[in-house]
């Protein structure tokens, strides 16, 4: 829960570096809570037919949407990339696929052009 807040906490810092564990708790608490409230969605009937979104679902991933952005940005900070290689996400498959081995692998151990390394500085 305190990666997802401090996630939270820097709701649109798009400098600096994210390790694994904030990039992958804040993910999962999303998948989480988007699953609970579908399931509320479709208890209260409030599901549009059209997209297949319900209410609280919509106002929940629009809330997240920027802070889910700057932490995938911080990620591939982490791992010395440029966070214009986020745009790997239009890629249909494969752009998924690249993005989601660069969040696996390892960040650059000690300082890079992004900062400091955020295990050094959290240790």
């Amino acid at each position: 829960m305190n990666w997802y807040l401090e996630v939270l906490k820097k709701y649109a810092v798009f400098t600096g570096r994210a390790r694994r564990m904030e990039y992958w708790y804040f993910a999962l608490f999303n998948l989480i809570v988007s699953f609970v409230l579908g399931f509320i969605d479709g208890m209260t009937g409030t599901v549009s037919q059209t997209t297949g979104l319900g209410l609280l679902s919509s106002i929940y991933l629009l809330a997240v949407l920027l802070p889910g952005i700057a932490v995938s940005i911080r990620r591939l900070h982490d791992t010395d990339r440029s966070g214009w290689g986020l745009l790997l996400v239009f890629v249909p498959l494969i752009g998924a696929i690249i993005l989601i081995v660069f969040f696996v692998q390892d960040g650059k151990a000690g300082a890079n052009q992004y900062g400091a390394d955020p295990k050094v500085a959290t240790a």
